[in-house]
């Protein structure tokens, strides 16, 4: 499925101008892009959907640390594509003018991710399923409450650290006017029954919902 490049999102970080159509992501279209474009026209690692292909085919892309085989698979905030042939690693950000972007990472920093807890639910013999953003689920004795953030070991799919909201860790804004700045929470309020954070940033200080945030550090 394709797009027209004049109607494509704004945080995609490309020319409004170039071929007509481009690849849309096979799910999450709101928030993600496509891999054919990240790979081709933004990173510029492959000259063509064929090269990209041929590197599916070998089994030489990973996302997250998972062998990816459509060219149209999506790349959210905070996922990691691993070129272990080129010995590259790419985690996409989002910058202050909202754009994604991609940073090269090294290998370590490449086996980890950190995911929102959205919502949890209670399964039978007291296990707990933690609903994690981007579609992720994961079943533990961990206590964590909605809002918190979790470090996830990629490689094993085990928990590394519980980030809870809290004062005085840091927050990333994924949503709203604030996007792409990050900061230190100095306070949590409730207002209007939902939860507001006060970030302390570097254009001084902001205040965020809690669900335009996800906690980092």
């Amino acid at each position: 499925m394709h797009i027209k490049r004049n109607n494509i999102g704004n945080f995609w970080p490309i020319p409004r101008k170039g071929t007509k159509y481009l690849a849309v992501p096979k799910h999450n279209k709101s928030e993600s892009i496509s891999l054919v474009v990240v790979i081709r026209d933004i990173l510029k690692l492959v000259k063509n959907k064929k090269e990209l292909k041929r590197l599916l085919n070998g089994k030489k892309v990973l996302v997250n640390q998972k062998i990816v085989r459509d060219t149209n698979y999506p790349i959210a905030i905070f996922d990691i594509i691993n070129l272990p042939e080129l010995k590259k690693n790419y985690k996409a950000n989002l910058s202050k003018d909202k754009k994604m972007i991609f940073e090269e990472v090294n290998g370590k920093e490449s086996e980890t991710r950190v995911y929102k807890i959205i919502n949890k639910q209670i399964l039978p013999n007291k296990k707990i399923q933690l609903n994690l953003s981007n579609g992720r689920n994961i079943i533990t004795n961990e206590k964590a409450k909605t809002g918190d953030s979790l470090m996830i070991n990629l490689k094993d799919n085990k928990i590394e650290k519980i980030l809870p909201l809290e004062k005085s860790r840091e927050a990333f804004v994924v949503n709203g006017k604030h996007a792409g700045y990050f900061g230190k929470i100095e306070d949590i309020v409730e207002r209007g029954g939902k939860t507001l954070v006060k970030i302390s940033s570097e254009i001084g200080k902001i205040n965020v919902w809690t669900k335009n945030i996800i906690i980092i550090k």
